[in-house]
């Protein structure tokens, strides 16, 4: 007989869900029949210390995890053993799994004629240290917190502490490296009577004398043992046909899982019945995992975006504001994602191994759980945009909107020319209308800044930094975006002339009744090519601040009164909720080429007839912000907003200009 002490951690199962890292310890036997040394090979039987009742430092969880058993539930005393936790790979099965002395213990055979299996056999013959994992999914847990006391297992622990109240076993496997690194195994005494213990390895020893006597059931014939086994075989098809035929092909996911955990056909039945019944509202069992979508809630929530229930559902903010109902800081949001990707430093003294860890600087993208660059720049959005729309956005209303897929120089035709319909010939054949030759072009650029969060907001836990640096990052594109189309719609002279006869001098021009009446006749008055009317109706009074008061009256008093000694009648206003007023502060700004602070404009709808076009690229009105570790001569986290877009001015017969003096 050979005896295998081993050590078994658990990793992380595969549902997703944390599992819980179990130090166990293994018992891998090799039985031969006695006086048979022609014999074939035995099944080897193992024996495991699945846990201990104590404490586990687990990932994905702050602070320690202990398993109540009394709350583990095992479906069945088979449970598959397998290797790497790998359905293809499967190494036996248990046929005994109790709880002894507040410890768990499982027992069975290395029962499948398998690669794994009889790697896993070899390589326990050859001395190999086999560790296990043990998969125990988490259905209910408590937290319990710090100072307050709690008993688990027949012994009182201090919180801070969670205990996992109800957990159901899966399988068990044989890992070359587990979960825990600290493994331990023992050795019995040898022949000559000494005895020596070794940490993290593993010793053989064939004398009989060295080992423990195996059970009874361990020396039966090598014949009986395989008649067992064949009997176990048969019994196992036999269930699995009843399951089948319960099920009827109706039922899959449960004929599956009956089959997969060795249920019998009542509770087979049982859960059809279930299955059947109409479904009552969903419960949500508490989960303590750390998400990506719940470290993104909590960081607005902490921030105090508005309407935040547009941004997160209301399962996930619940979930955010358990675990962090004093508003989650910048150090704690870095090490949560730091955690989550592997690091084991419990604090933030190193900032930069936190940072790199968080921005997974160090982690292969199939083992980081949580991506911290994508929360921030998620996060960042929300307030780049708050500062993007904090700005003036009358461009917005009296511009035209072009998609562009590249940077290339884009070309549009005007719009009016030969598109007055002909009377059709005999013979239904229809004449082609033009465009005209007049063409104009636009094209995107790029515009960009880069701003940090320095060590200094890190080392502060200013969470704050997260929504201000955006804000300004935002902020600075909406000013950019003013400035561009402004000084391209004021450097005018070119556009509204009289040649062009969209431009109007003299003293009579003043914005009033009079001088909107003498811009809307020559706007009104405009013609095509044909010399007919172009057909197109002004819409927009944009006006400087100096002009925003009579705008308004113009386009919402219903009477206008003159009270100088020329008092005109009548004093009906006849443009009253004609023409939409913007007003915007950058038409009588000095720093702007063109500006004036009389001057005011009548334009057309830009979706008829646009003086001006805004061309975006790929469509995105709004900047885009991206959120990384800094550079290396730079400590703390950079963000960076873009925003790609171009303005052109577009058809002249678009708007009039009205200089408002003389």
């Amino acid at each position: 007989m050979t005896r295998m002490p081993l050590t078994m951690p658990a990793p992380t199962q595969p549902n997703g869900k944390p599992q819980l890292e179990m130090k166990a310890t293994a018992e891998l036997e090799l039985v031969a029949a006695p006086g048979d040394d022609t014999a074939a090979p035995p099944l080897p039987r193992f024996r495991m210390l699945a846990y201990t009742g104590a404490p586990m430092r687990v990932a994905g969880w702050r602070y320690p995890v202990v398993l109540d058993l009394a709350g583990l539930s095992i479906p069945s005393q088979t449970r598959p053993i397998r290797f790497s936790h790998d359905a293809t790979a499967g190494v036996g099965h248990s046929d005994a799994i109790r709880i002894e002395g507040g410890q768990l213990v499982a027992t069975g055979l290395i029962s499948r004629d398998t690669n794994a299996a009889r790697e896993v056999v070899t390589s326990s013959k050859n001395g190999f240290p086999w560790q296990a994992s043990i998969g125990a999914s988490v259905e209910e847990f408590e937290f319990v917190k710090e100072g307050q006391k709690v008993t688990v297992n027949g012994k009182q622990y201090t919180g801070p502490v969670n205990v996992v109240r109800k957990a159901t076993l899966g399988e068990i496997s044989f890992v070359d490296l587990g979960a825990d690194g600290e493994t331990s195994a023992s050795v019995a005494a040898g022949k000559h009577g000494n005895a020596s213990e070794t940490q993290g390895d593993s010793t053989v020893d064939d004398t009989p004398e060295d080992v423990t006597a195996a059970p009874a059931t361990n020396t039966k014939p090598l014949t009986v043992a395989i008649d067992e086994i064949r009997a176990q075989a048969i019994a196992e098809t036999e269930r699995i046909g009843r399951i089948r035929q319960i099920c009827g092909g109706r039922f899959p996911r449960i004929e599956a899982q009956a089959i997969r955990e060795g249920w019998n056909e009542q509770k087979t039945e049982l859960e059809m019945l279930r299955a059947l019944r109409p479904s009552a509202p969903a419960i949500h069992v508490a989960d303590n995992t750390v998400t990506t979508k719940m470290l993104h809630a909590a960081c607005l929530l902490t921030a105090g975006l508005a309407n935040v229930e547009q941004e997160c559902d209301a399962q996930t903010l619940e979930a955010a504001e358990r675990r962090y109902h004093g508003g989650i800081g910048l150090q704690e949001l870095l090490l949560e994602a730091a955690w989550a990707n592997g690091y084991t430093g419990r604090n933030f003294r190193d900032s930069r191994a936190v940072l790199q860890y968080a921005f997974r600087s160090h982690v292969e993208a199939s083992f980081s759980t949580i991506d911290i660059g994508g929360i921030l720049s998620n996060v960042a959005n929300k307030f780049l945009l708050e500062g993007f729309f904090s700005v003036e956005r009358v461009w917005r209303n009296i511009c035209a909107i072009r998609n562009v897929t590249d940077f290339k120089t884009v070309t549009s035709y005007r719009l009016i020319g030969k598109d007055q319909y002909e009377l059709v010939a005999p013979g239904g054949e229809l004449k082609h209308g033009t465009l005209g030759g007049e063409q104009y072009s636009n094209k995107a650029d790029t515009y960009g800044l880069v701003l940090s969060i320095d060590r200094r907001d890190i080392i502060n836990d200013d969470l704050g930094a997260i929504t201000t640096v955006p804000r300004k990052l935002g902020r600075g594109s909406g000013l950019k975006i003013n400035d561009v189309f402004w000084s391209t719609f004021l450097n005018n002279a070119a556009f509204f002339t009289a040649g062009n006869k969209n431009y109007l001098t003299g003293a009579d021009t003043a914005l009033s009744i009079d001088g909107l009446t003498k811009s809307e006749v020559a706007f009104m008055d405009q013609v095509d090519s044909d010399g007919k009317p172009i057909g197109v109706m002004p819409a927009v009074m944009l006006v400087p601040t100096a002009l925003s008061v009579i705008g308004t009256q113009l386009f919402k008093s219903l009477e206008m009164r003159d009270t100088t000694a020329n008092t005109k009648a009548p004093i009906t206003n006849p443009h009253q909720g004609k023409y939409r007023v913007e007003v915007s502060r950058y038409l009588g700004n000095a720093a702007y080429t063109g500006n004036s602070s009389k001057a005011w404009y009548l334009l057309a709808d830009p979706n008829d007839l646009p003086v001006i076009e805004v061309a975006f690229l790929n469509g995105q009105e709004s900047p885009t912000i991206e959120t990384a570790e800094a550079d290396f001569h730079v400590l703390g986290i950079q963000l960076r907003g873009f925003h790609d877009f171009g303005c052109a001015m577009q058809d002249t017969r678009g708007g009039q200009k009205a200089k408002g003096e003389a």
